[in-house]
């Protein structure tokens, strides 16, 4: 099927990277790795079908959550993202994704919504085009309701160090399973490497410090894996990581 221009609607570039969401990454990734067409455009969550981005239009259909998005592109456009993997590849990317999505996204969340100078200069600055009797109000309850997400999956019920401890079991968990690969399941990429990408550049981006991301920067192979799929995919955009160049 020749497949119209899809628009696909996420956060926009910013915090040192090319999307500031790793959720709207990864649809754009997969986006590219479809080959299919499409432009981008920035959105607020409450525009979006689910309360949430990204979203794409696609021929008047509006289709939310990066999950829904690959199901709509792989069923309507006739595209295998993991094409080439077996069932227990498919099975182990898969797990890989929930782990990053379910688990690893509360650690990184927590670097950057919690401490209180990633906050200042990141997410809070969301809001500087708000009136200003009211931005400090917006800030502080956006925080607020943050805090409480990540109490209420269990992230915030533990100190600081272990979170962090958390997210790096995650690391290597991750690094062993790329090993020396170019691509987590081998020599080609596939749908979670569009997670996964997404989610290392969303801690290694040198816009926030955080003892999470000098635990990732430990991980070479990662740290290589990030800046290579940043020049395949985002050529255009500056990466700075020990490794980059």
């Amino acid at each position: 099927m020749t497949p119209a221009t899809i628009t696909l609607f996420g956060f926009g570039p910013g915090f040192g990277l090319p999307e500031v969401s790793p959720f709207c990454t990864k649809a754009e990734v997969q986006l590219k790795m479809a080959g299919l067409p499409y432009r981008k455009e920035m959105a607020k969550p409450e525009q979006s079908p689910k309360g949430q981005l990204p979203y794409i239009e696609d021929d008047g259909e509006r289709i939310a959550d990066s999950h829904f998005i690959r199901a709509h592109i792989e069923r309507k456009y006739d595209v295998d993202l993991d094409r080439g993997l077996d069932a227990a590849a498919r099975a182990q990317a898969w797990a890989v994704e929930r782990m990053l999505e379910n688990h690893f996204n509360w650690a990184s969340g927590y670097a950057r919504w919690i401490i209180p100078a990633n906050f200042e200069i990141g997410p809070a600055r969301f809001f500087d085009h708000a009136p200003e009797e009211i931005r400090a109000k917006l800030r502080e309850d956006v925080r607020g309701r943050v805090a409480n997400r990540l109490f209420e999956v269990g992230m915030m019920r533990h100190s600081a160090e272990d979170i962090v401890d958390l997210g790096d079991r995650s690391l290597l968990a991750l690094s062993a399973l790329l090993g020396d690969k170019l691509y987590l399941m081998g020599e080609r990429p596939s749908s979670v490497d569009a997670t996964v990408f997404g989610m290392l550049a969303g801690i290694l981006t040198p816009f926030f410090d955080s003892p999470l991301r000098r635990r990732a920067e430990t991980y070479s192979n990662l740290v290589a894996y990030t800046a290579r799929l940043m020049r395949q995919y985002y050529p255009d955009h500056p990466w700075l990581t020990a490794l980059a160049a």
